[in-house]
């Protein structure tokens, strides 16, 4: 059964992602009330746009913005505590009070406002193969041996599942998007970062890693076809393509025409690298730029990033752009934003998509 929205509450609206799903949704014609943090965060990513209500708050209190849900009809859930996972030291207890405790509220403050209807921003992070093989949704990642933010993507799904136990009246479903890249990254996210540090020429070395890369408009296209033609309880895969590292920074080199680094950087080196990243970080307060977290997980998931679309593409109708116009849409965004200069005007330089 096909299911729609007329007026959409969505978090972490000035995100990557929630910023794309905020404009997609807006472009079907539906009302969108977008959670955000920052008022002036929010005035920097959209402007004024008809048909969208910023409200103000935050996931670390529920109640500050429960009275905003009444009227709506969809919940898009998109926030989540993710980039300080990876800049060193601990943060568990942050990964728990947001995804997992807020999701759990915000759940039950849907419900009382009297939304029956959610999509839930899972997480590639909830399933697991062998290298080299072909994932799917059914291939669930056991939160036993999970690192602290995977393991906090578990744990939140299985909120979301609960509640729908607890609902029979309520739909849920869940999109799992790989690393997301795409225009609107104003925060910047680590991929926002990778691609600003490419443009600048601050990578030293190719690191042997591999990922699942994604537009984040395919993302939530994938959000939006996944509430209408989604079933109850159903997870679906918007990860995208897999690609190595180094094929990856030839990609950029060939969109851009920026050079990309011409040396690999062994494992071994990466762990030295974190670890005096991380020393500098205990003194000087101020994050780790590679973490022994993020080493940990790039070499756990070296070539675990192949997943299968057919679930996606067959239930969904769902589809992913070409990379290199996910790439060029990225920089020319941060060059019309003022996060990169302006496009020299030479062959390959970036344009928009």
């Amino acid at each position: 059964m096909a299911r729609d929205t007329k007026v959409a509450f969505v978090t972490g609206a000035t995100g990557l992602l929630g910023n794309n799903l905020v404009r997609a949704l807006l472009a079907e014609g539906v009302q969108v009330r977008g959670l955000a943090r920052s008022a002036e965060k929010a005035r920097q990513q959209f402007g004024a746009l008809d048909g969208l209500e910023i409200v103000q708050g935050d996931m670390e209190d529920v109640p500050g913005f429960a009275a905003a849900l009444a009227g709506c009809d969809t919940l898009f859930h998109t926030a989540a505590y993710f980039r300080d996972s990876y800049y060193g030291g601990r943060h568990w207890d942050k990964l728990k009070a947001i995804n997992v405790d807020a999701t759990g509220q915000l759940m039950a403050a849907a419900y009382c406002a009297g939304i029956r209807q959610i999509v839930h921003t899972s997480s590639i992070a909830v399933v697991d193969g062998g290298k080299g093989q072909l994932v799917d949704e059914s291939m669930k990642r056991p939160v036993e041996g999970a690192d602290d933010y995977y393991r906090s993507k578990i744990l939140s799904d299985r909120v979301v599942m609960a509640h729908l136990d607890r609902h029979p009246d309520c739909f849920g479903v869940f999109v799992m998007p790989g690393w997301m890249h795409g225009p609107g990254d104003r925060g910047p996210t680590a991929a926002g970062q990778f691609t600003l540090d490419f443009m600048r020429g601050k990578l030293p070395g190719i690191p042997p890693a591999t990922f699942a890369f994604v537009d984040a408009r395919d993302v939530a296209q994938a959000e939006i076809l996944a509430l209408r033609h989604g079933g109850r309880g159903e997870h679906y895969l918007a990860a995208g393509r897999h690609v190595t590292m180094a094929e990856l920074m030839r990609l950029y080199e060939r969109t851009t025409g920026v050079a990309a680094p011409g040396r690999g950087i062994p494992a071994a080196a990466l762990w030295l690298i974190a670890g005096v990243q991380e020393a500098v970080a205990r003194l000087t307060g101020r994050p780790a730029l590679l973490s022994l977290a993020a080493v940990r997980n790039m070499r756990r998931e070296f070539d675990r990033s192949r997943f299968d679309p057919a679930k996606s593409r067959e239930v969904l109708g769902l589809s992913f752009r070409p990379m290199e116009e996910t790439i060029a849409a990225e920089v020319a965004w941060y060059r019309d934003n003022g996060m990169l200069p302006a496009a020299p005007g030479r062959p390959g330089a970036a344009h928009p998509a």
